[in-house]
């Protein structure tokens, strides 16, 4: 996912403005006298000025009140949501058709789309997880980033990838995957507001119902009695999971008894 051209082309237009505020007011870049020599400057340049717009935060008010370029209220009000930037170190652990999977301090984890470029054409998905230095920015209530990743030449293994990704699917599971920084962040859902969820009681019913017959004993091989525990476990734990009930500690002892049942069948595999 990325921004539409036109909002691409107007993030731009905002930010190298704001930019080339802070250069004149901090006097950075003297060779370079003029907005579009700003825009034409080298990305080390930008960089230099780029760093010390987050350094010196406080120019983002004195951007707004003096308005230099004469923007509009909406465009300001753009800006303005930009003092609640977050710069740091982030994990990209995936890339999803909705946006993009960072992961920041205290195990936070963001929704970040793309601004000309999807950032799939950007990170190769066989290279993550990646570790990138990025600052993220508001737009139009979703997350960006603000042009610029420094990446880190880091190899990680199965432990530290199998750890982002449990990170990634408890906040997905949780509703917690944050899409804006807004005051009040939305945040993903499981399911679509308003779409029902499918009642799985009367399937489970009939299988238990079903399971139920099922008898080990009687000169069948060892193996068929733990595996119909198993099953019928396994079916119980379902029943539990879809009643909607906030019982955890129920589908904890459920769950208990299928590992039961599952060494129980490994026990009986080692001793054929």
């Amino acid at each position: 996912m990325k921004l539409s051209e036109a909002d691409a082309a107007l993030f731009y237009e905002l930010m190298w403005a704001l930019q080339f505020y802070v250069k004149q007011q901090l006097k950075l870049l003297p060779e370079i006298k003029t907005f579009q020599q700003y825009i034409d400057a080298s990305v080390e340049d930008k960089v230099q000025v780029r760093e010390a717009l987050y350094a010196h935060p406080n120019l983002i008010d004195e951007f707004l009140q003096a308005n230099p370029p004469g923007f509009s209220e909406d465009k300001l009000a753009i800006i303005a949501q930009w003092k609640q930037f977050i710069a740091g170190d982030f994990y990209i652990e995936r890339i999803l058709k909705k946006y993009t999977i960072f992961i920041g301090q205290d195990d936070r984890v963001y929704g970040v789309v793309g601004l000309q470029e999807e950032l799939e054409d950007i990170f190769y998905m066989a290279q993550l997880p990646l570790l990138v230095k990025a600052v993220l920015l508001p737009f139009k209530d979703r997350i960006i980033y603000d042009g610029l990743f420094q990446g880190y030449n880091i190899y990680f293994g199965s432990g530290i990838s199998g750890n982002l990704k449990e990170i990634y699917l408890t906040a997905k599971q949780r509703g917690e995957i944050i899409e804006t920084l807004a005051e009040s962040p939305t945040r993903s859902v499981t399911s679509p507001p308003g779409k029902p969820l499918k009642d799985w009681t009367p399937e489970l019913a009939e299988l238990l119902a079903t399971a139920s017959k099922l008898k080990g004993g009687g000169g069948q091989p060892a193996i068929n009695s733990p595996v119909f525990s198993l099953i019928k476990a396994s079916i119980e734990l379902g029943q539990a999971a879809v009643s909607q009930s906030e019982d955890n500690q129920q589908i904890w002892k459920l769950l208990s008894k299928v590992e039961q049942s599952v060494r129980k069948v490994e026990r009986c595999l080692y001793r054929q």
